[in-house]
């Protein structure tokens, strides 16, 4: 069994159709840097995989049987899981169409966005290390294509989101926008270490795991 490295992302497959899991396992061992600790072919099996393994990145079927991958997006993400974890779990859907409704739930769930399963193994790989630095894999246009505010009306924004500073609101839209934090920096006059520490005051302060929560939040409260 090979020794972890510090430096690898270690990913959890998750997929019903056995050929298919084999297959983008042999994809992602052969990128450097990545390593597949497991693989599930359920959403029970993993939910439980993620638990016992604490992988970095999970690539989620998001249509299985027993358990779906909504559902198991979910569980992994629920207040006491995430509570009981040393180090964050990031969840990337993996759906056959471009507008799943199910993948938008799975992103409400916590899903860090989502791929189409025709992906290349390029793009796979860097989805796997962008999702697992705390960026999305989709821009928030794609969000919003994916009809995230059709779910409900917007409600009002929260008392938390009103006690934020004038630059923290003007960072929390340039996020939405799917600006970086390089381009940030750069449309506010400030260094990129500080625009850093706004975001992560924005995540704290608006109880949100990631940018993507983020730009969720806005839909829901019509700050989009």
């Amino acid at each position: 069994m090979p020794v972890d490295d510090p430096g690898e992302i270690r990913v959890l497959l998750v997929d019903d159709q056995d050929l298919f899991r084999e297959g983008v396992r042999v994809i992602v061992d052969a990128q450097p840097g990545l390593r597949v600790v497991g693989g599930a072919a359920d959403g029970r099996e993993a939910v439980r995989l993620v638990d016992e393994l604490a992988p970095d990145v999970v690539l989620m079927d998001i249509r299985m049987p027993e358990m779906d991958g909504v559902e198991a997006t979910r569980q992994i993400f629920a207040p006491q899981r995430v509570a009981a974890r040393s180090a964050p779990v990031r969840v990337i859907v993996l759906t056959t169409f471009n507008l799943d409704d199910r993948a938008a739930t799975a992103i409400r769930h916590g899903a860090s966005g989502f791929l189409l399963k025709h992906t290349t193994p390029a793009m796979l790989a860097d989805a796997i290390r962008t999702v697992h630095g705390g960026n999305a894999v989709l821009a928030p246009t794609d969000l919003s294509a994916l009809f995230l505010d059709r779910f409900a009306e917007p409600t009002p924004p929260p008392p938390a989101y009103l006690a934020l500073t004038d630059k923290e609101r003007e960072v929390f839209h340039a996020v939405v926008r799917g600006l970086s934090n390089a381009e940030i920096a750069a449309e506010i006059f400030a260094s990129e270490s500080t625009v850093k520490t706004h975001v992560g005051a924005l995540l704290r302060k608006l109880a949100a795991r990631d940018r993507v929560q983020l730009v969720v939040f806005a839909h829901d409260h019509g700050l989009a």
